[in-house]
C-alpha cells in the first residue's frame, strides 16, 4: 500500500499539469489502498519498461501469473478490462479510424506518381522481385517496430526513445524536424493540386491548347514557347509555377500559388483542430475517396484504345535488371518511404491504441494494402499512358503520311520516325507524371472536365491525409514533452500550422519548384533512413530484443517470430547501411542537381547545384540527424536536454492473465542468434541507460 502511494505522488510531482488537483491524487491513492484490500496486493498496473525494476513483485500478481495457463490469446467475446484505467491522453474512437488514418498517411502521392515510373524503368515484372523482396526485409519489419513500440510505451516518437534511454532521445527529436521539414514542402504538391482542381472547371481545360497572342490588327499567332514544347508542359512551368530560368533568379512572387498554399494551411488546421477527434472523422473521407477515384479510373483505362499496350510495357519482365544494384536500391527507397517510416507519425498514431491491440496484425495489413496500392496504380497510370501513347503514335502516322503524300516523298526513310515503345519510355515521375503526362492523356478524354476534377481531387485527398500523419508526429512529440504545458493542443497545432504556413511561402516564386526540390530530395531521405537504422539499434541492442518481444507478446497475446528478431537486429539495419552506402556513391558518380526549364527551346536542362544551396543540402541533413549524437554526448557530460521521468501506463500483469501468458523460457537459436542468457539478459546490450534502473521504483 505504501509503494502505491508513494508510486501515485511521485508521478504527481513529475507531473507538469498545475489544474491537477489534491483531491483528484487522492482519489487515485484510495483506489489503490481499495485495489489493495480486495486484491490482497498491490496493484497490477505497471509503469515503464518491463524489466525487473517496474514488474510487479507482490505475491499475489506471482501466483496469478505462474497458476495462469495458457489460454488463447483472442478468446471469443473476452473484453480485457484493467484494474487501474489510463491516464488521461486522447484515444482512436474506434478500430477502423485507426486502421484508415495509418492507411491515409502510409498510401500517399508516391504509390500513384513514383512507384508505376520505377517499376518501367527498373525491368517491369521484374521489379517486383527486388520490390517484395525489401518490403519484407525492411518495410515491415520496421512498420511493425514503430506500432508496437508507440503502443508499448503511449507517447510521441521524443517520449518513447527518451523511455529507452536518455541518451537515444535524439532520436525523436530528429524524427520531428524531418517531420515538420517535409511538411513544409509537402503542402505545396497540395497546393498545386488545389490550383489544378480549380482551374479543372473551366468549360474548356486551360492546358488543352496553346494560348494566343495577340496583335493590334486583331491577328494572333499560338504562344511560340507553348509551340516548341506542348500545352501542359506550358501550363505548368509557365502558368502554374511562373518558373524561372534557374535557381538564382527567383523572378516574380507566385500569387496564386501562394494563396493556395495559405488555403491548403488552413484546411490541414481545420482537419487537425481537435487533434486525431477531428483528423479521425477526416480519413473517412480521404483514406477512402482515393480508391473510389483509381476504380473508376480503372475500368475507364482498360476500356480505352492502347491500354494493352500500357500494361504490357509496364509488367514485362526484364530480368537482367534483377543484377542491377541500383534497381535494388531504388526498390528500397521506394519501400521505405512509401510506408512513411521514421516520421514519427506511426508511432504517434499507435499510442493512441489500447493497450491490447493487435499491432502484428496491423502491419501487416496496412503495409499489404499499402504495396498492392501501388501495383493497381501502375496498372491505372499505365493504361493511360497506353492510350495517350498510342494516340500521339497514330497522330505522327496521320503527319507522317499526310508530309508524305503532300510532297510526294515515297521513301519513308527521310521522314520522322514513328515509335510507339518511344512514346511508352516518355514517361515520366512525381510531378512530371501528374501535371503533365496524365493531363495532357486527360485532355482526349470525353468529358475531360469532370476526369480532372476527378483526379486532382484524388491527388489532394492522398496528400492531406499523409500530412496528418507527417505533423503529427511533431504535434504528439511536443505535447507528450510538455514544453508549453499551459497551451492548449489546438493552438498549438495552429503555431505550427502557422510557422508551417509562412515559411513554405517560399516556394511561391519563380525558383520555388527548384527549392521544392532540393527540399523533397535531401531534407527526408538520408536523414530518416538514418533514424530509422538507430530506431532498429535502440530496439534491438540498448532495450533489448527479449524485453521488446515480451511486451509483444503481452500486447498481442501472441510472440514475435525468429524471423522479426533477426530483422530488427541483422536484416533491417544492414539493408539500411547499404542503402545508405549507394545513395551516396550514386551521386559521387553522378553528380546531383535539377532540371530547370529553358523557355526558348521548350525543355528542361539539368543544372548543378550552385553554392548556396549545397550549404542548405548540409544545412538540412545535418540539422535532422545531428540531434542523435548531439543529445546522447550532452547527456554523457551531465547536460540534461530532455527530461522525460514520467513513466508510460501499461498494466502488465493483466495484460499477462487476459493472455494466459507464462514466462519465456530462452531457445538455442535465441542465444546463439541474440546472445540472450538463460536470465533473460542480452550479451553485448546495455538495456538501461538511466531510464529503468532507479531503485525508488522498485
Amino acid at each position: 500500500m505504501a509503494n502505491t502511494a508513494h508510486l501515485v505522488r511521485r508521478q504527481s510531482s513529475r507531473d507538469l499539469n498545475p489544474q491537477r488537483s489534491l483531491d483528484r491524487l487522492e482519489m487515485k491513492e484510495m483506489r489503490g489502498r481499495l485495489m489493495v484490500v480486495e486484491n490482497g496486493s498491490n496493484s497490477s498496473c505497471s509503469y515503464g519498461a518491463t524489466n525487473a525494476a517496474f514488474e510487479d513483485t507482490s505475491p499475489n500478481t506471482k501466483l496469478k501469473s505462474s497458476n495462469s495457463s495458457k489460454r488463447g490469446s483472442h478468446d471469443q467475446g473476452k473484453v480485457f478490462k484493467p484494474e487501474c484505467a489510463e491516464e488521461e491522453r486522447e484515444s482512436w474512437d474506434s478500430k477502423l479510424t485507426f486502421l484508415l488514418a495509418t492507411v491515409g498517411y502510409a498510401v500517399g502521392l508516391g504509390n500513384v506518381w513514383r512507384f508505376p515510373y520505377l517499376a518501367q524503368k527498373n525491368g517491369g515484372g521484374a521489379f517486383l522481385i527486388p520490390y517484395f523482396v525489401m518490403l519484407a526485409v525492411e518495410g515491415i519489419p520496421i512498420f511493425y517496430l514503430e506500432l508496437a513500440i508507440g503502443q508499448r510505451l503511449r507517447k510521441g516518437a521524443i517520449g518513447v526513445w527518451s523511455q529507452v534511454s536518455p541518451f537515444l532521445s535524439g532520436i525523436g527529436i530528429s524524427s520531428a524536424v524531418v517531420s515538420f521539414n517535409v511538411a513544409l514542402y509537402y503542402n505545396t504538391i497540395i497546393a498545386w493540386c488545389l490550383f489544378y482542381f480549380v482551374q479543372s472547371f473551366q468549360s474548356e481545360l486551360p492546358w488543352s491548347e496553346c494560348p494566343k497572342v495577340y496583335f493590334p490588327n486583331s491577328s494572333y499567332i499560338e504562344e511560340p514557347e507553348c509551340t516548341v514544347s506542348s500545352p501542359t508542359q506550358y501550363f505548368w512551368y509557365r502558368t502554374t509555377l511562373l518558373v524561372s530560368k534557374d535557381i538564382d533568379n527567383p523572378e516574380s512572387f507566385n500569387w496564386k500559388i501562394a494563396l493556395a498554399l495559405v488555403i491548403a494551411w488552413i484546411l490541414v488546421y481545420m482537419c487537425m483542430i481537435k487533434g486525431i477527434a477531428s483528423s479521425g472523422k477526416v480519413v473517412y473521407v480521404t483514406a477512402t475517396f482515393p480508391y473510389i477515384v483509381l476504380i473508376i479510373f480503372f475500368f475507364r483505362g482498360i476500356t480505352l484504345k492502347g491500354a494493352g499496350d500500357g500494361l504490357m510495357h509496364l509488367f514485362t519482365p526484364k530480368w537482367h535488371t534483377i543484377l542491377d544494384p541500383v534497381v535494388w536500391l531504388e526498390a528500397g527507397t521506394q519501400i521505405f518511404f512509401s510506408l512513411g517510416l521514421a516520421f514519427g507519425g506511426l508511432i504517434a498514431f499507435s499510442s493512441y491504441n489500447p493497450v491490447n491491440n493487435n499491432c502484428y496484425r496491423d502491419a501487416l495489413m496496412v503495409s499489404m494494402t499499402n504495396c498492392f496500392t501501388s501495383m493497381f496504380a501502375g496498372i491505372v497510370v499505365f493504361s493511360i499512358i497506353g492510350f495517350k501513347a498510342t494516340m500521339t503514335y497514330e497522330k505522327c502516322l496521320e503527319d507522317r503520311n499526310a508530309t508524305a503524300f503532300a510532297l510526294g516523298i515515297f521513301d519513308l526513310a527521310k521522314l520522322p520516325v514513328c515509335d510507339l515503345q518511344k512514346e511508352l519510355d516518355n514517361s515520366a515521375s512525381g510531378t512530371g507524371l501528374a501535371f503533365i503526362i496524365f493531363t495532357e492523356a486527360i485532355n482526349q478524354f470525353p468529358g475531360a472536365q469532370f476526369w480532372s476534377v476527378l483526379f486532382f481531387l484524388m491527388l489532394f485527398t492522398l496528400g492531406i491525409d499523409s500530412q496528418f500523419g507527417t505533423l503529427e508526429g511533431v504535434v504528439t512529440s511536443i505535447v507528450d514533452m510538455k514544453l508549453f504545458p499551459n497551451l492548449r493542443k489546438e493552438i498549438l497545432t495552429g503555431v505550427i500550422c502557422l510557422t508551417c504556413c509562412l515559411l513554405s511561402l517560399g516556394f511561391a516564386h519563380g525558383a520555388g519548384s527548384y527549392i521544392f526540390v532540393l527540399f523533397d530530395n535531401f531534407s527526408g531521405n538520408f536523414p530518416l533512413l538514418i533514424i530509422a537504422l538507430f530506431e532498429c539499434i535502440a530496439v534491438s541492442y540498448v532495450y533489448g530484443l527479449k524485453r521488446f518481444a515480451d511486451d509483444i507478446e503481452m500486447m498481442t497475446g501472441s510472440r514475435p517470430g525468429l524471423y522479426w528478431l533477426i530483422c530488427w537486429k541483422y536484416l533491417s539495419p544492414l539493408a539500411m547501411i547499404s542503402i545508405l552506402i549507394a545513395s551516396f556513391v550514386e551521386i559521387a558518380v553522378d553528380g546531383s542537381g535539377y532540371d530547370a526549364w529553358v523557355a526558348s527551346l521548350g525543355i528542361t536542362e539539368r543544372h548543378g547545384w550552385p553554392t548556396w544551396a549545397i550549404v542548405l543540402i548540409i544545412f538540412l541533413v545535418c540539422a535532422s540527424i545531428l540531434w542523435i549524437p548531439g543529445i546522447a554526448i550532452c547527456r554523457l557530460f551531465g547536460i540534461v536536454i530532455i527530461e522525460d521521468d514520467e513513466k508510460a501506463w501499461f498494466p502488465a500483469n493483466d495484460l499477462k492473465d487476459f493472455h494466459g501468458i507464462m514466462p519465456h523460457e530462452v531457445t538455442t537459436a535465441e542465444k546463439l542468434l541474440f546472445c540472450i542468457r538463460d536470465d533473460g539478459s542480452e550479451g553485448l546490450c546495455c538495456p538501461t541507460g538511466g531510464t529503468y534502473d532507479e531503485d525508488e521504483d522498485n
